[in-house]
């Protein structure tokens, strides 16, 4: 039992702890009460969960996320997970994870995909949404637990984003006695046949297996292709993901899941996923609040590792995520800021002892021990690390014609906005193009962002200390 907080804004709010930080960490999610409760109104937890209580200048405030929840705004009537027929296992799970409710995209797609006949799906989705835990709850829900044949595949473009999703399968599956594996390198064994409910894989290692004989799709009820714009971006994954479902002889449901819907997403769905229903967001749908969007004007390209050495001990105020362009260059700085004398951990596909090593270095930024991850664009996507509070636009996004990438840039300022929480993006520019680049995302997501001086090192910290620090201090 817990009293609902009154924030700084004078609403009051209901706070319980967010199921998706690690055990390090401690983290809320508020949401606000409307009509505000009666002095004697008591607030029940789920079972499992804890909450605390006190005005929103608690101490314990600084460590509160703030999670959105107005994505079910505008709905007459705030459906519960209860009214979409879910066994009770499952149920049992999301209460003890504390899902009192779905989010919108969940509430506006489960039903739809729990129909029989089953329906194929192209659905547009911004990170932080719970499009994972939507289309994981309705495999679970069509799985014939008492067939241990592989009944549900989900295709991701990375290592990363796939064993992450199958943290959400498990966690959801606690009670239902659901058996995952990974069809993605070092992570299964090679010419042991597949005997899980639940595959989650990359599509080469996937199409292996299944060409190998290990992997039988034979009794496939539902394909997911994740991130499926990102798939075609990247050379041969759409294809692969194409010669997988030409294996399949039989109708199964499909999802595309798609944060953009450029014409060539749009065919490809025709080719795999006939008939499918589309869900598409507008474009004021497709922003990230709560974060704080800056930048710092360099005087050339080699002068932007300079300012990030100054700015280190900012970036570790909480977690921060460094992006850049090439591998190489991500190597090479983590290797300078070394030398400096500062702790820094490097992630990007092509690291000496392969998965094991990219495992070791995603494992050792969620739990804290390392703090500060300079990657590319394999971590733009999908992957939530709650702790991260800024993001560093090292190397602004751009796509293959040199354009820059407005949903890369979305994607990867969200790691630090993932379900509304807050935080701080910081973008380097250095010339005429990067500055021009920035002003088109500026324009095109209709947002400020503002510009944090360089030349005096005290002056610039100590403005995005209080960006940080004002942010975590306010709930309205």
């Amino acid at each position: 039992m817990t009293e609902p907080i009154q924030g700084l804004d004078g609403k009051f709010y209901d706070l319980s702890l967010d199921p998706d930080t690690d055990d390090n960490t401690l983290s809320f999610i508020v949401k606000p009460l409307d009509p505000p409760p009666k002095e004697s109104v008591h607030q029940e937890t789920s079972s499992g969960t804890a909450a605390v209580s006190g005005q929103a200048g608690h101490p314990l405030m600084g460590s509160i996320h703030k999670k959105a929840f107005n994505d079910t705004a505008g709905d007459t009537h705030r459906k519960t997970f209860d009214e979409f027929g879910l066994p009770e296992a499952l149920l049992r799970a999301l209460a003890l994870l504390n899902f009192r409710w779905p989010s919108r995209i969940q509430a506006r797609t489960i039903p739809i995909l729990l129909q029989d006949p089953p329906r194929n799906l192209l659905g547009q989705s911004q990170s932080g949404t719970g499009k994972t835990a939507a289309f994981v709850i309705t495999m679970l829900t069509r799985l014939d637990l008492t067939n241990r044949s592989t009944q549900g595949l989900v295709l991701a473009p990375t290592r990363e984003l796939a064993r992450q999703i199958v943290d959400v399968i498990e966690g959801l599956g606690q009670y239902m006695g659901v058996k995952t594996q990974f069809a993605i390198p070092a992570m299964f064994v090679r010419g042991k046949e597949f005997d899980a409910h639940i595959v989650v894989g990359t599509p080469g290692t996937t199409l292996d297996c299944v060409r190998r004989g290990q992997l039988d799709l034979d009794h496939l009820k539902m394909l997911v292709i994740d991130e499926a714009d990102n798939m075609l971006d990247l050379h041969g994954l759409g294809e692969q993901c194409i010669r997988i479902k030409s294996t399949i002889r039989h109708n199964v449901q499909i999802l595309l899941w798609s944060a953009t819907f450029p014409h060539r997403i749009v065919e490809f769905s025709k080719r795999y996923a006939p008939d499918c229903l589309t869900m598409t967001l507008e474009h004021h749908e497709l922003t990230v609040t709560g974060i704080k969007q800056m930048y710092m004007d360099c005087i050339n390209a080699e002068a932007k590792f300079g300012v990030l050495v100054q700015l280190y001990h900012v970036l570790t105020i909480g977690s921060s995520i460094i992006f850049v362009h090439r591998r190489d260059e991500a190597t090479r700085i983590a290797e300078r800021m070394t030398l400096e004398g500062h702790k820094i951990s490097v992630l990007h596909s092509a690291l000496e002892n392969g998965g094991a090593a990219r495992d070791k270095v995603i494992d050792d930024f969620r739990s804290g021990r390392t703090k500060v991850l300079i990657t590319t664009n394999v971590l733009a996507r999908g992957i939530d690390v709650s702790t991260v509070s800024m993001v560093v636009n090292y190397d602004l996004p751009m796509d293959k014609d040199k354009r820059i990438d407005f949903p890369t840039y979305l994607h990867r300022i969200g790691r630090t906005g993932r379900f509304g929480r807050i935080g701080v993006s910081i973008s380097f520019v250095h010339d005429t193009t990067s500055w021009m680049q920035l002003m088109q995302v500026s324009e095109h997501f209709g947002v400020q962002i503002s510009k944090v001086p360089t030349g005096d090192v005290e002056v610039s910290s100590h403005l995005i200390r209080c960006d940080i620090f004002n942010v975590y201090a306010n709930l309205g």
